[in-house]
This record gives structure tokens, sequence and C-alpha cells, in this order.
């Protein structure tokens, strides 16, 4: 058994590294573009089946980004951002739960020992796919600040008049202002990676070990996951919600 905590390379392009992760991003990016493709030429005025089931997943978030909104037009804004990253990220932690996770892949000798380099691993246990996530987040929440209010009234926010009383606080507040969107990408990426990281070892582990006693351990194991990969895509969702409302209110209110 083999557990590496960056992605490991399935092939590469040139000088560029494929990795695992890579081809799990590329693979569920691409089965969300050819599904949203073939509903879309899909669709009923009255819904049925897989469409219905659609609906009901993005009418429920919808309603719970207006919970945080308290505005449907502000919602409307947020929304494909939200939805997209809410989306992606579960299925990058559900990745984990699929058959062949650490025991399928491509066997290499490494200091002597035999390893595999598997073809399944989560998107989000690669720091670089989270934090990617979390660099879009932030920025979103940049540029949608500034349309929403101009550069000039968004400005305040980080930088104040220094012949403006109160001199030392507004200075002192603008610079941990600053440090606050810094440190969100490092919270942000960091969280989701080694929750799911973690998960997955444990996975691996199980996966590894309890079948030699009992066949069915390991399932705890894999519903825990479920519902860790859940919890995480709807933080960091619904924190880039909070910090997009945030970030679209004017400073004085």
């Amino acid at each position: 058994m083999h557990i590496s905590i960056s992605a490991e390379p399935i092939f590469y392009l040139w000088n560029f590294p494929v990795t695992n992760t890579l081809l799990i991003s590329t693979a569920i990016v691409l089965s969300l573009i050819i599904f949203s493709f073939f509903l879309n030429k899909r669709l009923k005025t009255i819904p049925s089946g897989i469409q219905n089931i659609i609906e009901y997943i993005l009418e429920s978030l919808l309603n719970l980004v207006d919970s945080v909104t308290g505005s449907r037009e502000q919602s409307k804004k947020f929304f494909p951002l939200v939805a997209s990253i809410f989306i992606f990220v579960i299925l990058s932690n559900w990745v984990e739960i699929l058959p062949g996770l650490g025991t399928i892949g491509i066997k290499e000798i490494n200091n002597g020992k035999e390893v595999i380099k598997p073809f399944i691993r989560s998107s989000s246990s690669d720091l670089n796919v989270t934090l990617s996530i979390a660099l879009i987040s932030v920025f979103s929440v940049q540029i949608l600040g500034i349309t929403a209010m101009g550069i000039k009234k968004y400005s305040k926010r980080f930088f104040v008049n220094p012949f403006k009383k109160p001199y030392v606080v507004g200075t002192f507040v603008g610079i941990l202002e600053i440090i606050s969107e810094l440190a969100k990408i490092i919270s942000f990426s960091f969280r989701l990676f080694g929750n799911i990281f973690a998960g997955e070892v444990v996975l691996i582990i199980s996966l590894f070990l309890l079948p030699y006693f009992f066949n069915i351990l390991p399932l705890p194991f894999l519903f825990l996951e479920l519902f860790v990969g859940f919890i995480q895509a709807l933080i960091f969702s619904m924190l880039t919600l909070i910090f997009l409302k945030v970030g679209c209110t004017e400073i004085e209110e």
C-alpha cells in the first residue's frame, strides 16, 4: 500500500504531468457539460423523471441562497457560482467511494518496492485543485463587489483616507481586511484538502485491512465519507455565498 500527499502523474504530455486528480477533474467537468447539454435538449414544460429531480435540487439550492441574501434578484447573480462550486466539489468528494480507489492503477518500483499509481483519486484530495477553487471563490467576491458598488466604494474596505478620523483605526481595519482575504484562500483550500485527503487515507487503509476480517466492515467508512463529502461541499459553497453577500454590501452597512 502506497499513500502520496501529492497527486500521482499517470502520463506526460511533453513535459506536462497529467495526474490522476487532473483526469478525474476533467472527467467530472466533461460529464456535467454533456449531461447539461442532453438535459437541455429534453426539457419539458411539465417536468418528469430526471428533470424533476434536477429541478428539485436546483430549486432547493436557490431557496438556500435566498435565505442568506434575502433578495431573489441578488440570489440569481450569486447562484451560478455557488451552485457550480457545490456540484463540482460534492462530485469530486464522492469520487473516493468509487470501486478501485487506491487499488487499480499503474504498477511501478519505488525505493525497491512495488507501488501502485491509482487511476481513481478524489480531485479534492489534491491541494492544487482546492487552491484553484479557493482562488476562483475569493477573486469572484472581489469582482462582484466592484461590479455592485464600483471600484471607489469597494476600495474603501481596504484603503481609507489617512487624513480622515479615526486615522489609526481605519488604517488598521484596512490592513486586517487585506489579511482576511488572503486567509480565506488558505482556509478554503486546506480545509477541503485536509478533510477529503484524510478520509481517502482511512478508506484505503480500511479496504486493505478490514476485508481480511469481515467484508462488511468498510461500509460505515463509506457512509461516513458520503456525509463528510456533502458537508464539505456545503460549507465551501455557503462560505462563498456569505462572502459574496458581505462583499456586495457597502461598508457603512
